[in-house]
């Protein structure tokens, strides 16, 4: 059977939402700096989650290159932008990404855009670093995968514990990043120095 392509949100439904809301809130929505806000707010949720209409066929769209070698291959710094479930307040960070190959590499630019596909959506950072790392290690048919994603969440620093220079690191390993202590050491090394 066929997957067919999630269909975008409605956005004239959301920026009713979004009255709603700013009326509940105790809010004018008809005062001047108000009155396109909750158009804006629409366009802005249906961009912060685009990740749900994309899958990581479409994201690397057949960009494999044979390559003889199974050296380990790392991109680091790549920017990364999301949103928490629980409150639905920004996170942002960086990711760093490791994989061996077994004959053929993705394009540098498809890891980023597999990043961002799962980070456009409600997200847990736990959940996102396992999700790139399982698209890397299916994709690139990898003898391993590891993924660090550090990034700091405003949901920490905005309200709550209100703590400003927390940051979060997770990582995931698989394959023989997971099974060989020396591929890990020198992905780890390579990433942080």
């Amino acid at each position: 059977m066929k997957k067919t392509a999630k269909k975008e949100p409605n956005q004239k439904k959301i920026a009713e939402l979004v009255k709603s809301l700013l009326i509940e809130l105790g809010e004018d929505p008809e005062r001047e700096g108000l009155k396109k806000t909750p158009e804006r707010v629409a366009k802005s949720l249906t961009y912060l989650t685009r990740g749900y209409r994309q899958s990581v066929k479409t994201v690397v769209n057949g960009a494999y290159f044979t390559s003889g070698t199974n050296h380990m291959v790392i991109l680091k710094n790549i920017e990364l932008y999301s949103m928490c479930e629980h409150h639905m307040l920004p996170f942002y960070g960086s990711c760093a990404i490791g994989y061996i190959s077994k004959g053929k590499v993705l394009g540098v630019s498809k890891l980023a855009r597999i990043v961002d596909m799962y980070a456009r959506r409600l997200q847990i950072q736990e959940r996102l670093t396992e999700q790139i790392a399982d698209a890397i290690m299916k994709e690139a048919n990898a003898e391993g995968v590891g993924v660090v994603i550090k990034a700091k969440h405003l949901c920490m620093m905005m309200r709550g514990v209100e703590k400003q220079n927390s940051e979060m690191v997770t990582s995931a390993v698989l394959g023989s990043f997971r099974s060989d202590e020396k591929v890990r050491g020198e992905f780890l090394s390579l990433v942080n120095g």
